[in-house]
Formats: structure tokens, sequence, C-alpha cells
């Protein structure tokens, strides 16, 4: 792929609603995946578009939501952000040949906002092939594997690059299993119904940590991490487990997994039913520890697949993402003059 996947990337539009994404926070993927498109010597941007096998549209949801909502003009957002997004593929559809020759099947925009879905809402025919590389890929709301791609979300710190480590030793892991977090969504709710009450050393469930606790510390202890969704099937929490050498416990509804064409989610983590969690405790007893071995040894082995490094190195976060892009165009016949 690397050597023979070429993108264009528009150049069209201005920043900050274009060609820049957010660098830190919880949807920072979005901005790193922008900047690495548009970065000088990027080996897999095409020269001209008439070399490109696929054609990167650079919005940034995130942007634009960053800049153009308000609480006191919520009203009508949804459709002045679609109509943003079908603007800007009415001029690249009026300027280039590329869009209409394929109706957009080899074409994709990337979004880590929980709102990233909606774009396409407004005008399905519009946007009934364009790949959409998302961070909330739940298939109840429209997300189509065969067509989407699941983007990990990743909770980008201040100095850009996450931490990543090896975290304690396997067999000095003091915590069975850990969540901090929010309470809100359905989900999270079910869980700290449950678990959250309850006096249990081994399910160890905050809503806000006690004094003096450190969150990266504590997911460092611990053997399994529970990664409940929230508002949203997106979360940074299975990322953030894998960067400690910590088993991710996946527990959401109607979520496609990121990397799942190409990645065994069953080798390194645990999907636990959300009408499971009242026997969470009873499904994580009872995995042997020689498999939870095995499945932490696993998650050692695929921490290269979502590290974000600048510039992008093989095998990372960034070439994931183009990876399932590219299996997706495989399947786009396009007429060329």
């Amino acid at each position: 792929m690397m050597r023979t996947f070429k993108i264009w990337t528009y150049r069209e539009g201005d920043i900050p609603l274009v060609h820049v994404g957010p660098m830190k926070s919880i949807y920072s993927v979005e901005g790193h995946f922008i900047e690495e498109m548009e970065r000088k010597g990027n080996p897999m941007a095409a020269n001209h578009p008439d070399e490109a096998h696929a054609f990167f549209i650079p919005i940034s949801v995130a942007k634009i939501v960053h800049y153009l909502f308000t609480t006191e003009e919520s009203y009508g957002f949804f459709e002045r952000m679609q109509a943003i997004v079908e603007d800007y593929i009415g001029v690249i559809a009026e300027r280039y040949p590329y869009w209409n020759r394929s109706n957009g099947a080899d074409h994709f925009y990337v979004s880590c906002h929980d709102w990233g879905p909606l774009v396409s809402r407004g005008s399905p025919k519009l946007f009934e092939n364009l790949i959409r590389v998302l961070c909330n890929a739940n298939i109840s709301e429209g997300f189509i594997p065969n067509r989407d791609v699941s983007m990990t979300e990743i909770n980008g710190p201040y100095n850009n690059i996450p931490d990543v480590s090896s975290g304690r030793s396997p067999y000095n892991r003091s915590i069975f299993a850990f969540f901090a977090g929010g309470n809100h969504g359905f989900v999270r709710n079910k869980l700290f119904q449950h678990w959250g009450s309850k006096e249990d050393n081994d399910i160890q469930i905050y809503d806000y940590l006690p004094k003096g606790q450190n969150y990266s510390e504590l997911l460092t202890q611990s053997k399994y991490c529970l990664c409940p969704s929230g508002y949203e099937v997106a979360s940074a929490r299975a990322t953030e487990a894998i960067y400690v050498g910590c088993i991710p416990v996946i527990i959401k509804d109607h979520y496609a997994l990121p990397y799942g064409d190409v990645l065994d989610w069953s080798q390194f983590s645990v999907i636990v039913a959300v009408d499971q969690i009242p026997d969470l405790k009873r499904v994580l007893q009872d995995i042997p520890f020689e498999k939870y071995l095995e499945m932490q040894k696993k998650v050692m082995e695929v921490q290269r697949h979502f590290m974000v490094n600048i510039p992008a190195k093989p095998f990372d976060v960034f070439h994931m993402i183009l990876h399932s892009v590219w299996l997706r165009r495989l399947n786009v016949l396009v007429d060329r003059p």
C-alpha cells in the first residue's frame, strides 16, 4: 500500500474550518491526520490529482463546531454544518472531474467529533458513496462497515504525542478491573448502577477519583480497563488502556471496532454485551490467567498500530486509517478518461 497508494488532498478552503484540526484532547486524531496529509514530503501524497487513487476532503468538523456553534444560536446548527460540507463538495465537483466520475466513492473525510456522522445526513443521496472515517462508528446510527472506516479516538496531551509504555508487569497488577469517568449515557448508568456503589476491590468504578489518586498510574496497575460507551460509542479509553498494556474491556452496543479488517480484537480485548454488565465480574474471572497473559502480550504487540508519530511511521495509527481507506477504495471502479 505505502508504495502504490496515492491520495490527493484538495487545496480549496481556508483555515480554520479546513486544512487544520484539533491537535489536543479527544479529537486530536482528526487534527493529526489532516496535518500529516498536508505535510510536505508525505510519501503517500499525489503530486497531481490525476495520479491519485483517493481524494481527501480536509474539512474539520471539530473546528466547525468550535468556531460556529453557540448555545444561543444552536437552532439549525446541524443544517448549517451540513451546508458547509455540501458547499465544499459543490466547489470541487465543479472545478474537477473526480467527484462526479465516481459519485464520491473514492473520496473521504475524517472526523472524530461526535457530530461527525451528522455531516452526511442532510443529503443522503449526495453522500451515499463517500467514505466516512469516524470515531463515532455506531452501526445503529447509520455507520456502514463495508463503506465507512472506524477510527481510534485518542486523547492527545498538550505535548501532542501520547505516552506509550509497557505499564507494570502482568504479574504485578494489583487492580483487577478499573474505570473512572463521568456517569453519562445509558451504558455508564447501568455500569454505575450495578458496580459503582458496591464495595468490591476487584471491580473499581469511580465517577471522581479519590483525592491523591492518579488516573494514568491506576491504568498501569490494572489488568482489565473498562471501556463503556458514554453519550456516544466513541471513547479514548481503549487506546489509553492499550498504551499501558491493560486489556480493554469493550462495553458498547452497535460499535464497529477500529481497523477490524486486519485486527482481531478478540485476541487482545474482552467484548462484553451491555446486558452482561451485572455479570461483569464473573465474565472476567472466568478468563484463565494463562489466557490473560496471552491477551496482554497481544496488547503489547498491537500498541504500534495505535501510536501517534510526527511524522507518521509505518504501521502506526495514521497508516492504519489509510489502510482501511485503501481496502474500501479497492472496491471502487472509476471510469478514467
